[in-house]
């Protein structure tokens, strides 16, 4: 009963065979290999729309070095504020880009707003050299909440970004799980919304260590991999990154994966609302579910039942819970069990 984070699963079958292809012989490194060759046409399938691609290791490094791409050191970064990029990245985002500020958005269920972001935009108009100016409004997509954001909800903010002058960024580590939870193309929730720039996770739904930063402007990824050498992500075996992204997108594997682990949350979800004295924080639209228990002490015997998870607000009884593309219901019923058993002692 491992739900403390999809991060903690581990890799695809499809992607291990895939990884050992790699390893058969030779390539040519940094990137020259045939594989990273292949990367922007197949992105550019995925996506409909040329793109360029660059493989990197981690979410972190593809959200820090896109914002480094997209703002200069004085620019302005508008994010929700419980955004990765603004509390668990640990300054990556400002150090990357020289010191661009983020400035956080306030957010319902992890999504921003339309007129939030107005708000925000018209209190820092820019035009005096005292302020910093806004340059990029990053949306997260699946967002820190476990919500998704709906085409409508991106190519408004969008727009609103576009007029005035701002790019977009999609910070994309859960994007499979998003996808998959609105039934669109990738097309639909990126470009076509109004997307300039994607992080493009993998690792947390079936990759040992894969993501891409993604441009759909290619001029937009102007000196990008100078950025990535000097950040130090330029692997000299770039074929092994780029063969996990390969194989996660080849006939659909990252939907299926992502599919069944939000099946997986939303039955952890059934568990919870069927629990007295347990609710649902968020809506549970993707693989992550937090609970909010009336009396905390069920946190704690949850725990001593064998349940991992992550105490998120334990003083105010709240814990995430994330199914993965390992998940099974075997699990969930135990779970659906112990928590069960946790409620009725503490009632």
């Amino acid at each position: 009963m491992h739900f403390s984070s999809d991060n903690a699963s581990g890799v695809a079958p499809e992607i291990m065979e895939a990884l050992a292809r790699a390893n058969d012989g030779p390539a040519w490194a940094y990137g020259r290999d045939e594989i990273t060759r292949r990367l922007n046409g197949l992105f550019s399938d995925l996506f409909e729309h040329e793109v360029t691609a660059f493989p990197v290791s981690t979410g972190t490094a593809a959200n820090a070095l896109i914002l480094a791409a997209l703002t200069p050191p004085w620019g302005a970064v508008f994010c929700e504020r419980n955004a990765h990029i603004n509390v668990d990245e640990n300054g990556a985002p400002e150090f990357y880009s020289g010191g661009a500020k983020l400035v956080p958005v306030d957010g319902e269920h992890g999504r921003i707003g339309r007129q939030a972001l107005e708000m925000a935009i018209d209190a820092m108009p820019g035009g005096d050299v005292h302020h910093v100016v806004p340059h990029v409004l990053s949306l997260t997509q699946a967002t820190e909440a476990g919500t998704v954001y709906g085409v409508d909800d991106v190519t408004a903010l969008s727009g609103l970004a576009h007029e005035t002058g701002l790019k977009v960024h999609m910070d994309g580590a859960r994007f499979a799980n998003a996808v998959a939870h609105l039934g669109c193309s990738p097309a639909d929730i990126t470009w076509k919304a109004g997307i300039d720039a994607l992080s493009f996770g993998a690792t947390k739904n079936g990759a040992m260590a894969a993501e891409a930063a993604i441009f759909f402007d290619p001029a937009l990824a102007a000196g990008f991999e100078e950025r990535r050498m000097r950040g130090g992500h330029l692997l000299s075996k770039m074929r092994f990154l780029s063969a996990q992204l390969e194989a996660y997108v080849a006939d659909d594997l990252w939907l299926r994966l992502a599919r069944h682990a939000n099946r997986m949350a939303t039955l952890l979800a059934d568990a919870v609302t069927e629990t007295p004295g347990a609710d649902l924080l968020h809506p549970v639209d993707g693989d992550e579910v937090f609970v909010r228990f009336g009396d905390v002490t069920v946190i704690r015997r949850l725990a001593d039942s064998g349940v991992a998870f992550v105490p998120w607000a334990p003083r105010e009884g709240i814990i995430r819970l994330v199914a993965s593309f390992q998940t099974t219901e075997d699990e969930v019923r135990q779970f659906r069990a112990a928590l069960q058993q946790a409620a009725s002692v503490a009632g």
